[in-house]
Parts: C-alpha cells; sequence; structure tokens
C-alpha cells in the first residue's frame, strides 16, 4: 500500500518530536524497531491510556503512545512508514519542531489525521453542553 502525501514542513528547526498512538504494545515495539532499524529516528518512548471521539462515540482504549525524537526533515518517512505498517484505518502521526525558542506548533504529519483534528474540533467551537 503507497503511501499518501504528507504536509510539507514550515519550519527551519532540524529536529522534530512526533507522537504516534498504537493499539498495543506490540504494534509500538514493531514499528519503533522498525523506525530505528532504518534509522528514520533516534528515540521511541511508549506510555498508555487514551480517550477520543471517533465516528460519533466517546471511547477510552488502552494505546501506547510513541514519542519519537528525529530530524525534521525525516518526519514525511516515518509518517509514511507508519502508515505503511500501522493497524488504524486513520493513524495518528503528527510532529512538532523544536527549535530554540522553543515555540511548538504542530506542522507535518498524516494529512488525514489532521483533518480528523479538524473535523472533531472545529475553528469556531463553542462549549458543548452534556
Amino acid at each position: 500500500m503507497a503511501a499518501a502525501a504528507t504536509t510539507n514542513s514550515t519550519s527551519s528547526a532540524i529536529h522534530s518530536i512526533a507522537y504516534v498512538t498504537t493499539p498495543s504494545e506490540d504494534v509500538a515495539k514493531k514499528l519503533a524497531h522498525g523506525l530505528l532499524q532504518k534509522k528514520l529516528v533516534a528515540c521511541c518512548q511508549k506510555s498508555s491510556q487514551c480517550k477520543y471521539e471517533w465516528k460519533g462515540e466517546i471511547n477510552e482504549d488502552k494505546e501506547s503512545l510513541m514519542i519519537i525524537k528525529t530530524r525534521t526533515s525525516k518526519v514525511d518517512e516515518v509518517t509514511s512508514y507508519v502508515k505503511e505498517n500501522h493497524p488504524y484505518e486513520v493513524c495518528e502521526v503528527i510532529s512538532y519542531p523544536v527549535n530554540r525558542y522553543l515555540k511548538f506548533q504542530i506542522t507535518q504529519g498524516n494529512p488525514d489525521y489532521l483533518k480528523w483534528i479538524s473535523e472533531v474540533v472545529p475553528a469556531n467551537a463553542q462549549s458543548v453542553v452534556v
């Protein structure tokens, strides 16, 4: 399966931190091993538990969150690798550049995932009364 193109970088930062969620520790381990083996990343860390909205339902799952450190120039390759090897229909891959001013902004990642964020949290969102 060919990976879709990712968004282009809007930053001149050399290094980035990327976040990837997986449905299990096993998937996280396999992705981390492959990314490290291909020298696309320097480090992968993980933690668990996630609450999110998907297809109109609020869900809570035990997920593994991978915190990945890499070069900004490798984020597109990291995204492609994850999309090709991930079981989710729309997998989370977001990144932000690390610069000396510590100003963070999501600038690259899986376009489908970034679109999903925009759909769930509209730009002019108001509080929802439950």
